[in-house]
């Protein structure tokens, strides 16, 4: 699963760079010195209480069916499904297209979509809702003989200094989705298998934090922190307690692999870049891009997460605060989240059929935007439809 998150060594997607001059964070180049965050340049103002908003007007729902249209015929998407939230209140919610390429039924707003990489927000909220609530510390190693997964696997001494922000922040430095991303090999091994077999080859040369590898593995290894912190729950069932419920969110599930695994109201997927949407193994994914849900479901869970005074955010504003400030490995990606010094927090995703992405704005705009499509450009081509949506509200 690749993503657009800026990176010092060059970005590590084909599908483009950030867009929006001024509201992205400019990628560095590879021999930029890396500079310490700026966390207070990140502190969100308190949202005032927002007057009661307004439907959209005729011209504006046009204007804004006119850009999903467009956008639609474009790159051959069969559906676009949005959500938009401003000052915390939800504006708008639509769905354009059609669930499959036979196009026969409508896509509605209720639909649901792998989200990918917009998996990730949700591992890392959960990791801090678990922080908050003493059950662990971001500076706990993971391995090792004092480490929370020390018990469950066998590493090479090289690992015993990483701990839980490494994996957040996607500075352990190895296992990059650039190539031979463990988590799209071998679809046929269980995750434990994968997990083992990848940690008994993995030795460290560099140590831990001061080298951005974008790691979706790194991401499964915190869905099995959670699962151990919780004394073997399921990653679903504690992100289900700890994040959705409090978000009052109940159609969001980890994913199915094969078509006929297909959820309930779940859209079909057209890959336009080779490779089969069905053949990877979903479940294997959960913490790092296993997810299904509607764009209205993600603006839910961000605008509970997103520093702002309403709603009440489920985690407390120091978690929030070290959650959204960058690293030292990466100035332009915090925990689960890319940032930048416009106070914009956003994720995006992609897999084999589907791209998606998650914005919180520093000035109170809130929104995701799904397609069950993916192309080379087409995630570069979606974060600017949805800037246009939302101008166009």
């Amino acid at each position: 699963m690749k993503s657009r998150i800026p990176a010092p060594q060059g970005p590590i997607l084909p599908i483009g760079t950030p867009v929006m001059p001024g509201l992205r964070p400019v990628i560095p180049k590879p021999e930029a010195p890396i500079k310490p965050p700026v966390g207070e340049r990140l502190r969100p103002p308190l949202r005032k209480p927002a007057p009661k908003v307004p439907d959209p007007t005729q011209q504006e729902n046009a204007r804004l069916a006119a850009l999903a249209a467009e956008f639609i015929r474009q790159f051959g998407a069969p559906g676009l499904s949005v959500a938009f939230s401003r000052g915390g209140t939800l504006i708008y919610r639509r769905a354009f297209g059609h669930t499959g390429a036979d196009r026969r039924t409508l896509l509605t707003p209720d639909h649901v979509f792998r989200i990918a990489s917009v998996s990730k927000p949700i591992t890392s909220a959960c990791i801090f809702a678990l922080t908050a609530k003493g059950l662990m510390k971001l500076q706990d190693p993971v391995f090792g003989p004092q480490g929370i997964l020390g018990r469950r696997y066998t590493v090479d001494p090289s690992l015993f200094g990483i701990n839980v922000l490494h994996l957040l922040q996607h500075s352990v430095g190895v296992w990059s989705n650039e190539r031979d991303d463990p988590m799209f090999m071998s679809s046929e091994i269980s995750q434990a298998g994968l997990i083992l077999s990848t940690l008994a080859r993995t030795r460290l040369i560099i140590p831990p934090g001061r080298h951005f590898a974008y790691s979706n593995f790194g991401y499964c290894l915190l869905g099995r922190v959670i699962e151990t912190i919780t004394g073997g729950r399921s990653y679903q069932d504690v992100v289900k307690q700890f994040i959705l419920d409090p978000c009052l969110i109940n159609s969001m599930r980890i994913g199915k692999g094969a078509p006929g695994g297909r959820l309930a109201n779940e859209v079909e997927y057209l890959c336009q870049m080779g490779g089969n949407p069905y053949a990877n193994n979903v479940e294997r994914m959960d913490a790092h891009g296993g997810w299904v849900g509607t764009p209205a479901d993600l603006v839910r869970f961000a605008l509970r997460v997103d520093g702002f005074s309403t709603p009440p955010d489920i985690l407390p504003s120091h978690a929030i605060k070290t959650m959204t400030t960058p690293s030292f490995a990466n100035r332009g990606y915090a925990c689960g989240w890319a940032v930048n010094e416009a106070s914009n927090w956003w994720h995006d995703g992609g897999l084999p059929g589907v791209a998606t992405i998650l914005v919180r704005t520093g000035t109170g705009f809130t929104w995701a935007g799904f397609t069950n499509t993916r192309t080379p450009s087409i995630g570069n081509s979606l974060d600017q439809l949805m800037w246009k949506m939302m101008a166009a509200l």
